[in-house]
């Protein structure tokens, strides 16, 4: 057996070429970094570039530079990275700004955005449903309860009612709420209703009106009125006590300012007679011993002053 052929022996290079090899990770950083150093040098490869031997010129002009920096850089990188640097191989250029690119924009920088939009959203979630649960259900469910509410409403004050009058009253009410419901009036439809409401809770109330004689404070007075000063109204000063003593706030009108107020104590006009006799009661002691002036019975909306009262009501005195 041949030396050639032996194992291990050297073989002829001739009779086995080598296949191409790709480039090296090695040379493309070198070229990339031949390109960087031509870039951060512009002033000398604008005056190289504009040479008749520019490539020769530039590359003898690198050599010089990393040789002074100790880097033995082949002649082919040299000339990679020239090339390289006419061709703007390694430049970088940004995508066109399409939908996709800004969305993929987006997506990178979501930790910069997330949380203040997650934020944003649960407060929004929060607020729609406090208004659907506190306010929008509530009154939608009062709306939808309107017609059967207007209808309870009337039943209730015609059999609390003893007069016919306040039976029309309710009719009447009544029939405004059902136009304002058909309408779609939610404002004049709550309005209607709660008239009838008010007007329930004054047929339920029971009370007398007492005169006031406690000591301190005043049982009656008298006033002139302006256009007529030879005359004198008269007024006793009295309050609504509930059975059991307990006194009750009531609507009076005033007739001076007409103003209207629940109160538990207020002037009440009576006729001179029945003003001179209180005064006469209260002379000996001081104490009014027929201190009732009035009473209101349950289903009737004012209290009845067996003549004593023509009418009429202040709120100061």
């Amino acid at each position: 057996m041949s030396e050639a052929a032996s194992a291990g022996g050297p073989v002829d290079a001739a009779a086995s070429p080598a296949p191409a090899t790709p480039r090296k990770l090695d040379d493309v950083l070198l070229a990339m970094d031949v390109v960087d150093t031509l870039r951060h040098r512009e002033q000398m490869v604008d005056r190289e570039l504009n040479a008749e031997e520019r490539e020769e010129s530039l590359i003898r002009r690198l050599r010089e530079i990393y040789s002074a920096q100790g880097i033995d850089v082949p002649d082919r990188i040299l000339r990679d990275g020239v090339a390289a640097l006419e061709e703007e191989r390694f430049v970088y250029r940004p995508p066109p700004n399409t939908l996709s690119v800004r969305l993929a924009r987006l997506y990178v920088s979501r930790d910069q955005w997330l949380g203040a939009v997650g934020w944003t959203v649960g407060a929004l979630a929060a607020s729609a449903a406090a208004y659907q649960f506190l306010w929008a259900g509530p009154r939608n469910a009062e709306w939808a309860r309107m017609p059967s509410d207007l209808a309870a409403a009337r039943a209730q004050g015609v059999d609390l009612a003893q007069e016919e009058s306040v039976d029309e009253r309710f009719n009447t009410l009544y029939s405004e709420g059902v136009r304002a419901t058909e309408a779609g009036d939610r404002t004049s439809a709550r309005f209607q209703l709660q008239q009838m409401q008010g007007l329930i809770s004054l047929l339920a109330e029971e009370y007398d009106v007492r005169i006031v004689s406690r000591p301190g404070e005043s049982t009656g007075v008298f006033r002139i009125p302006d256009d007529v000063p030879n005359a004198r109204n008269y007024y006793l000063i009295v309050e609504a006590v509930a059975p059991g003593g307990v006194l009750v706030d009531v609507p009076i009108t005033s007739e001076e300012t007409q103003e209207t107020r629940r109160v538990s104590k207020w002037g009440q006009r009576v006729t001179e007679e029945a003003y001179n006799r209180v005064a006469a009661d209260k002379g000996d002691d001081q104490i009014v011993q027929n201190d009732v002036l009035g009473y209101k019975a349950r289903g009737v909306l004012e209290p009845d002053y067996a003549g004593a009262s023509p009418g009429g009501a202040i709120l100061a005195w």
